[in-house]
């Protein structure tokens, strides 16, 4: 896997710990959630959705059972597990230095670099 589609597995999968430390959610639920958390900025595909949440599954970061929605139909309802909170925890680390470390490097001007 190129290191390009690693980061972006790693931020889904952050993303989807985060909505499912809020509540136990359908898939779409999951995709709105992000959606609606981001302001728009992450919108998620479903066919990029699914192969996440199984992936996770596997990992037994998350656990899914059948439930009713709000409009009475049966959905896989994903929650997060003892293991998926603290995977949450390492991502989220992560994530804020990475995050700092770019933000460090963006405010770098050409003359800092020289020193």
């Amino acid at each position: 896997m190129p290191p390009e589609s690693a980061i972006v597995q790693r931020t889904l999968e952050m993303l989807v710990l985060k909505a499912l430390s809020l509540a136990p959610m359908h898939g779409w639920g999951i995709g709105q959630r992000i959606d609606q958390l981001s302001r728009g900025a992450f919108q998620v595909q479903q066919g990029s959705l699914y192969p996440a949440l199984l992936r996770m599954r596997r990992h037994g970061w998350i656990k899914s059972e059948w439930r009713v929605t709000e409009n009475n139909r049966r959905a896989r309802y994903y929650l997060l597990t003892a293991a998926g909170r603290r995977q949450l925890g390492t991502e989220t680390a992560a994530w804020e230095k990475a995050s700092e470390a770019v933000n460090a490097f963006l405010r770098t001007t050409t003359l800092e670099a020289n020193t």
